[in-house]
């Protein structure tokens, strides 16, 4: 169980970085998505999964007591895959202003979402147990040292993921975006 968490552990680290890269710097900071307007439907599924990706760390991973929470993670797992189907869609269309989606980014995508449903497929092993022909699902899980890591790790991921749904909502709204494109502009590197 403690490779399971640890591995947990790096793959949202990885997915973290590699979506704060994306989602924050590619997205919203150096190619204005959210002001293109054949790029709207684009942010639009990017602010849904900003908004899911912290319920998910608080649903499905952090409260580990409560199966309760375990199904709402689960729902807002399904509803993030059939957002990331919408996403892919649309996104080829979204990009032709700036000649489609390059293969560089297109590569990132596939880590990043590769990373997240990682995590999401090693977490649902150790929380889902096949035993005599049954299905159950644990409550309560160890208190090692590795899963006491990955707790606190998602308990210091919540923070960011909230900030980044906020952000992606405050640039979405077009009187709020302007504040933004304002001090975005007094920015000239990168």
């Amino acid at each position: 169980m403690e490779i399971a968490f640890n591995l947990l552990s790096i793959l949202l680290i990885l997915f973290a970085l590699l979506g704060l890269y994306d989602g924050f710097y590619l997205h919203i900071f150096k190619y204005k998505l959210f002001n293109n307007p054949s790029s709207k439907n684009e942010h639009f599924t990017h602010t849904i999964r900003a908004i899911l990706f912290p319920a998910i760390l608080y649903f499905l991973y952090f409260r580990q007591d409560c199966m309760i929470s375990f199904y709402i993670g689960l729902i807002l797992v399904l509803i993030d895959i059939i957002t990331l189907g919408v996403d892919a869609y649309v996104e080829n269309d979204s990009r032709q202003f700036m000649g489609g989606l390059p293969k560089w980014e297109y590569i990132i995508h596939l880590f990043v979402n590769g990373f997240h449903f990682a995590a999401i497929a090693v977490y649902l092993i150790v929380r889902i147990k096949f035993e005599a022909g049954a299905i159950s699902i644990s409550t309560g899980l160890d208190n090692s040292g590795a899963n006491t890591l990955f707790l606190l790790l998602v308990k210091n991921l919540i923070p960011g993921g909230i900030l980044m749904a906020l952000i992606h909502i405050f640039v979405a709204v077009p009187i709020t975006a302007i504040h933004w494109n304002k001090w975005r502009s007094k920015i000239t590197c990168c």
